[in-house]
């Protein structure tokens, strides 16, 4: 870090990255905000600045200070993390010392020691909080500690999931014997060797990623489960709208032996909505006049497919976003990316799935890009070939946005 980054860091004052300290702070505080920093995006704690971004410098030399730092990483912190030290001297020859904690901590959730106990911490805004349980569930997650659609589904069983559709998927899609629909022992057995099920206190019940999938009625148990689907007349948000629909059942569709959808699931009714609202466009071409889908349907399949796969359940109540206005479409996930995507790596095809085991199963489906290139190829190639645009991939605090806009002409 330069002095002249230092002083603009100063001016800024405390943010969700900054935070200012005494170098005679406690052990216990310091550990809470290198851990709530860790859990977010990292950032910097300036060691020797008080509340107000005066600089009272450090105390102890810089060797002491840098001793003092590291032993607190490695002894109050679990797991211990090692951050980058340097000093810096500003007004007075005072120094200022300058803990950096990297935005991919790859081992969350960071937990800080106070007292006896190890408590997690969330930096939201300036301030350091502990964690509620569905944000430690989510930084476990990120972390690819835990998988969120292997969890059991309290108050459900075997019957909860459609076995027609089940038939349809190992019969069908896998090419693979299954049980008669009738036999409920063989088809536990199944299910739990293919993660549809999983025992929970001695019982066989279905897992998120099952239910979501396979679920008779998955929304009654996973509020999140399901997409809203708005058409608007113009380019914001209204009450009025064209059309709307209300987007619950199992993702999956079932298909005939030739291929065909006999009973469309989330994913194919959804698709089915942007296609009824999209509208079209016309020009001329060579005296004749050409017309088109607004938007190519393998982009907004690929947005549709990646939300429902990668999308954060653990956000409750929340439904992913499916949204027509007369300049674009967008479709909005629940969430941040996944694990180490970032919006630069998913241009290039990276990607690291969240739900493992919807997105083996989609895939079996044909729904999801065997290679991972789908939103380099469908969306991003897709919408320069259809429409000469470049769609915007946005990451935000707690959600993700697919916009593909319909013309070059933006208003």
């Amino acid at each position: 870090m330069t002095l002249r980054e230092l002083n603009e860091l100063l001016r800024n004052g405390e943010n969700s990255g900054v935070e200012f300290k005494r170098d005679d702070a406690y052990l216990d505080s310091l550990a809470k905000e290198v851990a709530a920093l860790a859990n977010l995006e990292g950032g910097h704690i300036l060691l020797g600045v008080e509340d107000d971004g005066r600089t009272s410098g450090l105390m102890r030399t810089p060797k002491k200070a840098e001793e003092w730092v590291m032993n607190l990483c490695r002894d109050h912190l679990q797991p211990p993390l090692i951050p980058y030290w340097e000093t810096l001297a500003v007004e007075q020859s005072r120094r200022v010392g300058v803990i950096s904690i990297p935005a991919d901590c790859p081992d969350k959730p960071y937990k800080a020691k106070r007292g006896s106990a190890w408590i997690t911490f969330m930096r939201v805004g300036s301030t350091s909080r502990e964690a509620t349980r569905d944000e430690e569930a989510r930084l476990y997650q990120a972390s690819g500690l835990v998988r969120y659609d292997l969890r059991p589904v309290s108050g459900t069983t075997l019957q909860h999931l459609d076995r027609d559709r089940l038939e349809n998927y190992f019969h069908t899609i896998l090419q693979q014997d299954c049980p008669p629909v009738e036999d409920d022992a063989a088809w536990e057995r199944l299910l739990l060797n293919t993660d549809i099920l999983t025992v929970d206190r001695g019982r066989s019940i279905p897992t998120v990623g099952g239910l979501l999938l396979f679920g008779e009625t998955p929304n009654r148990s996973l509020p999140q489960a399901g997409i809203t689907a708005t058409a608007y007349p113009g380019q914001e948000k209204e009450y009025a709208t064209i059309d709307e629909e209300i987007i619950r059942g199992p993702l999956v569709s079932a298909i005939s032996r030739r291929g065909r959808i006999t009973e469309p699931g989330v994913i194919d009714r959804a698709l089915n909505f942007a296609v009824r609202n999209m509208g079209s466009i016309a020009w001329l071409e060579h005296g004749r006049r050409r017309r088109k889908k607004a938007y190519p349907l393998e982009a907004v399949r690929e947005a549709i497919v990646n939300a429902v796969a990668h999308r954060d359940y653990t956000f409750a109540v929340t439904d992913i976003e499916l949204s027509l206005y007369t300049d674009r479409l967008e479709v909005i996930s629940p969430g941040r990316l996944p694990n180490s995507v970032t919006v630069e790596k998913m241009k290039q095809g990276y990607r690291a799935a969240r739900n493992e085991l919807m997105k083996e199963i989609l895939r079996d489906y044909g729904y999801v890009e065997h290679r991972g290139m789908g939103v380099r190829n469908r969306i991003i190639a897709g919408m320069h070939q259809h429409n000469d645009t470049e769609p915007d991939l946005i990451e935000e605090e707690s959600r993700f946005i697919v916009r593909l806009w319909k013309t070059k002409e933006r208003k």
